[in-house]
């Protein structure tokens, strides 16, 4: 009777261990998963052309399209269309439109429509052979079928440094916040809503065109949860006329 207790027991024990290191180990699973979901890995492709219509008007178009992981591919299309005017040599003021159709692994989800307004500083400083520019950006977005409209602040900054003569790859390095200025059902969250942070090269092809390659995080500040940072390969085209 005793051995047989004893057996009962070992084997009870057994188990016990088992089920102790198998919830164990699915929590250690899903940490590692909820953990995962806080970072995206991403690829940012845009093209955009900027037109001299006179001295001081500029035209300027960009389209970018975004690709995620975690949302299983295509997530955001930017159409900008801007009009600026040259205020001076280093000042310039832009207006226009951003059409913003948003995905989910491709299928089309919701229509953001924004207006832009924004002013350009361009070679304001220099520190030694780097150049620094800056912009100050406003935003007004809607969203198709969706009451209300969110007003948002970007200022920007860029740090250029050339690597040599004209023809020579620039290195540059930028931030830019993202600031709510009022709450919707879009645009939940007022104040710091995520920050860009970017490092890239830029090479001249020609007089007319440029490419720059490079990687952005993107920090976004959740309330009452982990933040999220997408890491995203950025390729720009830009033309210049």
């Amino acid at each position: 009777m005793s051995q047989s207790c004893n057996k009962r027991e070992a084997v009870a024990w057994a188990m016990n261990r088992t089920l102790i290191a198998a919830a164990l180990l699915a929590c250690s699973a899903s940490s590692t998963f909820a953990e995962a979901k806080t970072q995206d890995f991403q690829q940012w492709a845009a093209v955009s052309a900027t037109v001299s219509a006179s001295d001081r008007i500029r035209l300027q178009n960009e389209f970018v399209m975004r690709f995620s992981d975690n949302r299983n591919g295509l997530y955001e299309i930017e159409n900008v269309t801007l009009v600026g005017y040259k205020l001076d040599d280093h000042v310039t003021a832009w207006a226009g439109y951003v059409h913003n159709p948003q995905y989910n692994a491709g299928d089309f989800t919701v229509m953001e429509r924004r207006a832009r307004e924004q002013l350009t500083f361009d070679n304001i400083a220099k520190l030694g052979k780097a150049s620094l520019s800056a912009r100050v950006r406003l935003e007004q977005r809607w969203r198709d079928h969706i009451d209300g409209t969110g007003w948002r602040l970007r200022p920007y900054a860029k740090l250029g440094v050339p690597l040599g003569g004209k023809t020579a790859p620039t290195l540059n390095v930028s931030i830019e916040p993202f600031i709510n200025l009022n709450n919707t059902s879009f645009q939940a969250k007022d104040g710091l809503d995520r920050t860009r942070t970017a490092a890239s090269l830029s090479v001249p092809v020609s007089k007319v065109l440029k490419l720059e390659a490079g990687y952005l995080n993107q920090h976004r500040f959740v309330a009452h949860g982990p933040d999220l940072d997408d890491h995203a390969v950025t390729g720009t085209l830009s033309l210049s006329f």
